[in-house]
């Protein structure tokens, strides 16, 4: 595991999470380089195939970020990822994969330093969960 670099997807809701890393990098905060952020409209249309899928293509976590409760762009969006998450947490551990390996945080656009606090501890747990081995997991 020596050379073991995590694979994150981080799945970003444009008006929050997305901003708050735009303004992270523009403000050259220091964080892991593993993050590969997705640009999303809301957490909301986030759907749980999308979560399979990047696990499927090498992803070793699945950070989503997106907009307080209450403080949607479209009203519900963040309410209903936020009874989604939960229900993906335990199917993805009936598959055989770490609940760990996926995180729901609320950012707004101006919480940058949340956004590398948050990237930061997600990123040493999936160091600490090591690599997914993608062939075990049990679909």
């Amino acid at each position: 595991m020596g050379g073991f670099k995590p694979k994150i997807v981080g799945l970003l809701c444009r008006w929050c999470t997305y901003q708050a890393a735009d303004t992270a990098g523009t403000s050259r905060m220091k964080y892991p380089p593993n993050l590969i952020p997705v640009r999303v409209q809301c957490s909301g249309r986030i759907d749980p195939t999308f979560v399979i899928k990047a696990f499927e293509s090498g992803a070793d976590g699945v950070f989503i970020g997106g907009c307080h409760p209450g403080d949607c762009h479209y009203e519900d969006g963040n309410y209903n990822t936020m009874r989604r998450i939960p229900i993906l947490k335990r199917l993805l551990g009936q598959f055989g994969i770490e609940e760990d390996r996926l995180r729901l945080e609320w950012i707004s656009a101006a919480e940058p330093n949340k956004f590398v606090k948050t990237v930061t501890e997600f990123t040493e747990r999936i160091y600490e969960l090591g690599p997914l081995e993608w062939e075990k997991v049990k679909l």
